[in-house]
């Protein structure tokens, strides 16, 4: 089965120790302080042709299991982490093409900052930057910042949306042909296109003028996690690219139906914003080979119970520990990712919590690939025909230098034959790329 192309990136889960306990991680225990695997995923996935790297991040240690940080702590769930702003900044260096999105959360950058820090990542990687906007999830990161906790759901979009009207103002203060660089006048910027904003808004204020001068890509690619109604509606009138999680073909179509229609009513092109499912591939020699592996993590997501409702909880604020295994999930709420916890419940029904989560974990994402580099390459494309566009993200839970070369090496390839994945880029920078097809 061959088809258009679609677009490719990587969900990094965060800049920590990557698949702690897993086979083939070498020294990771001891060598994590240095980007070396970073930079090594930045430059092998830069030769895929991916369109990006997404560095997904959280700013505090959980606890929310049985009120304790011990199960985090011992087994390497989202920590140590380190800034991404720094490994997002090294990664760049080492590329020249590839797009890299760090995550910063609105509640810890106040937005003169983050305009500030954004527009120079933008500069320093010749228009290649991203910001993965997020508003936020977990209390104990709010309390590490000094806040009392995170707002609500619905009034943490509020605020984002006058947010990212700051930040965009800050980014427009200087208009195209501000910096003159004349030796022959002596004129470096012209000061009549720089532009005091004086934005006074009900939770953000800022004089402006940005003093780090302009973005290359007139701003930064913005990307979105928009799973509930309110997320969605704030991702369709603000995002270059969403991240979503959804469940199989039907839901994947009906995800980006939706998205897009809520676009063109907020007056966008739909066409300017792609969306990419997130997936797990599981690749092997053989489709028998592949098979073994998913038993194998099957098994061992089912000796692990306690640590993976460990880690729902520190996503969701929900202390798991508390429930019966062997009775029915039943009624859950958060105020943490509410698009998760829909998508746990849903999956849920009528199971047990250690039935439900040992599926959860297990479940390969948005649609299950499994198989030879071919038999995925051929599951990836009668998704996508279903689904509309635009692309896939790739989530790797065992992301060592071997499943790197899977991806490199074997899952590619295999795309770029059937032509579902492109052999080089068409543009310099990111969101060019991005709009490529």
């Amino acid at each position: 089965m061959s088809g258009n192309p679609f677009h490719l990136g990587l969900f990094l889960q965060g800049s920590s120790v990557q698949a702690w306990g897993e086979a083939w991680t070498g020294h990771i225990g001891t060598s994590w302080m240095v980007p070396d695997l970073f930079l090594d995923v930045a430059r092998s996935l830069e030769r895929a042709c991916f369109d990006y790297i997404l560095l997904e991040d959280s700013s505090y240690v959980g606890e929310s299991y049985g009120n304790s940080r011990e199960v985090y702590l011992h087994n390497g769930l989202a920590v140590p982490r380190q800034d991404p702003s720094v490994v997002a900044t090294m990664m760049i260096a080492a590329t020249s093409r590839i797009g890299i999105v760090p995550t910063f959360a609105t509640f810890a950058y106040p937005p003169y900052l983050l305009a500030r820090l954004m527009s120079t990542l933008d500069q320093v990687s010749s228009g290649r930057a991203g910001w993965n906007m997020v508003t936020g999830s977990s209390d104990f990161a709010a309390r590490n910042f000094g806040l009392d906790g995170l707002p609500e759901h619905d009034m943490r979009y509020e605020m984002a949306e006058e947010y990212i009207d700051l930040v965009s103002k800050l980014w427009d203060s200087w208009e195209p042909g501000a910096l003159v660089a004349d030796s022959e006048s002596g004129m470096l910027i012209d000061h009549t296109k720089v532009h005091q904003i004086d934005f006074d808004g009900r939770f953000y204020k800022s004089r402006g003028p940005l003093n780090s001068g302009p973005c290359p890509q007139g701003r930064p690619v913005i990307a979105q996690a928009g799973g509930s109604a309110r997320g969605r509606a704030f991702a369709a009138s603000n995002a270059d690219t969403i991240v979503a999680s959804t469940n199989g073909p039907e839901g994947m179509k009906a995800y980006r139906d939706d998205v897009r229609a809520r676009m063109a009513a907020s007056g966008r092109n739909p066409d300017n914003c792609k969306v990419l499912f997130l997936v797990s591939p599981i690749i092997a020699e053989t489709k028998e080979d592949a098979q073994r592996v998913k038993e194998r993590r099957a098994a061992l997501n089912a000796a692990q119970v306690d640590r993976k409702l460990a880690f729902l909880g520190k996503i969701t604020n929900i202390d798991f520990k508390q429930f019966d295994l062997d009775a029915p999930v039943g009624e859950l709420k958060t105020n943490g990712h509410q698009q998760t916890l829909d998508e746990f419940k849903r999956k849920a029904g009528s199971k047990t919590l250690r039935q439900a989560i040992t599926e959860h974990s297990g479940d390969g994402g948005s649609v299950p690939l499994i198989g030879s580099p071919d038999d995925i390459a051929s599951q990836m494309a009668e998704a996508m025909q279903h689904a509309g566009g635009d692309g896939f993200l790739l989530s790797l839970p065992n992301l060592t230098r071997r499943t790197l070369a899977e991806i490199e090496d074997g899952l590619v390839p295999a795309l770029q034959k059937r032509g579902l994945a492109r052999r080089a880029y068409g543009h310099t920078q990111f969101r060019d790329n991005l709009l490529e097809f």
